[in-house]
């Protein structure tokens, strides 16, 4: 069988990856800006709908079902018209998505809210799924963590760039604010400056040239024999369930961070917003970090580490108050910087044929972030933000397992 890490090893070191890495690697920042973004919407839209909690996290819920639904056609996109054109697909799709937005907040409606989200996130999710395993396939596959990390590093960026933009331009002071049409039309301007954005990268990918990796079609082995299917591949499928809980913690965090420093005492918003940025900013640092520690340690070690520094740090958390509370929370951000690129590239792990398969079925566990800041909401409103602490504790301890053991791909064929 072809292997994919001897494919790569074909081309690596080939001049022609860096460019293509560095586009995609943009990519990631794009993607990371757009799905944080969207989590801090949830306060925003609070103030409009007079939500409470677990309603206003209904917004990551529609962000992420769409990886639910999409994952694994997403795959299957790739597979008919190669990573290039479906990352221009998924763009152009985002537009829309953003576009969805305007109408959203002209007739101040929470279901197109949610449906902006979802058709935004549909295209985030197609970008995801191919930019993932591209990223991971430029290259020998022993440093895929590694190569990926880095990738993710700069949508750690983007994300740290949200809760900035979020701060400035939506989370405007409602008491300065005549209605509650003035306040959804905030949202307006940043998501027409994001259409046009997108539109334009768009376009420009369109014309720039990435190599075409052809080695992730339908595997068709030249012995006798049943095809293996991707579900038998047990790493791949704990990988999945580890990305649903990493994705999961990470976003309920993201999400309830502004609200939860306010309990803190913290009552400005932007002053909130500002320290809720510190949270991928931490995350961003943790990754660029861990691309040069992962030389000297196995990325599934560090995975393991760091699961660990998530619990201690959410344990402490649960059960101090103020400055301290908060600081836990923010540099969860260091614990969580290489969990999912690492998940993803130790999921997809000798797959060869299969890795845009593979790419999708781990692509399903983003809808841990529809599910887990869902339950993490009604969580905090019926037994407080300390104690929903619990949730994403859960979460750390099965991807710690993950990197112990789980991680650890089957040679069998599957029968």
């Amino acid at each position: 069988m072809a292997s994919r890490s001897t494919q790569s090893a074909e081309n690596a070191g080939s001049p022609s990856y860096l460019v293509p890495f560095i586009i995609v690697t943009a990519l990631f920042g794009i993607f990371g800006f757009l799905t944080n973004l969207n989590s801090n919407l949830s306060p925003k839209l609070e103030q409009i709908f007079n939500l409470n909690h677990a309603w206003s996290n209904t917004v990551a819920t529609s962000w992420f079902l769409a990886y639910l639904i999409f994952s694994v056609p997403s795959a299957k996109v790739i597979e008919k018209v190669g990573y290039k054109r479906t990352m221009v697909i998924s763009l152009f799709v985002m537009v829309l998505g953003a576009l969805l937005f305007i109408p959203a907040a002209h007739f101040v409606s929470f279901p197109i809210f949610l449906t902006a989200s979802f058709v935004l996130a549909t295209g985030v999710c197609g970008l995801q799924t191919a930019a993932n395993p591209y990223v991971s396939i430029l290259g020998p596959e022993h440093s895929a963590p590694a190569r990926l990390t880095l990738a993710q590093a700069f949508n750690s960026l983007g994300t740290a760039i949200a809760p900035l933009v979020v701060g400035a331009y939506i989370l405007s002071d409602p008491t300065k604010i005549s209605s509650q049409a003035a306040v959804a039309h905030t949202v307006q301007g940043p998501y027409i400056l994001i259409a046009g954005g997108l539109l334009v990268l768009a376009v420009a990918i369109m014309f720039v040239h990435l190599p075409a990796i052809s080695g992730t079609r339908d595997y068709r082995p030249t012995g006798t024999g049943p095809t293996r299917s991707i579900w038998s591949y047990s790493h791949t499928v704990l990988g999945m369930v580890g990305i649903f809980f990493y994705v999961g913690l990470e976003i309920a965090l993201a999400a309830n961070a502004i609200k939860f420093f306010e309990t803190q005492g913290i009552m400005d918003k932007n002053h909130a917003a500002l320290l809720a940025s510190f949270y991928p900013l931490s995350m961003m640092i943790g990754r660029f970090a861990g691309t040069i520690v992962m030389k000297a340690i196995k990325a599934e070690k560090l995975l393991a580490g760091l699961s660990a520094l998530g619990v201690a740090l959410l344990l402490v958390g649960m059960f101090t108050t103020g400055n301290l509370a908060v600081w836990c929370l923010i540099l969860c951000g260091l614990a969580n910087s290489i969990m999912y690129p690492t998940i993803f590239a130790l999921g997809i792990a000798e797959l060869g044929p299969l890795t845009s398969k593979g790419s999708g079925v781990i692509t399903i566990g983003n809808v841990g972030g529809a599910v887990i800041p869902l339950a993490f909401g009604a969580l905090a409103d019926s037994i407080g933000y300390h104690f929903a602490f619990v949730l994403p504790i859960i979460g750390y301890l099965f991807i710690a397992y993950y990197g112990l053991s789980g991680y650890k791909p089957s040679h069998d064929v599957a029968a």
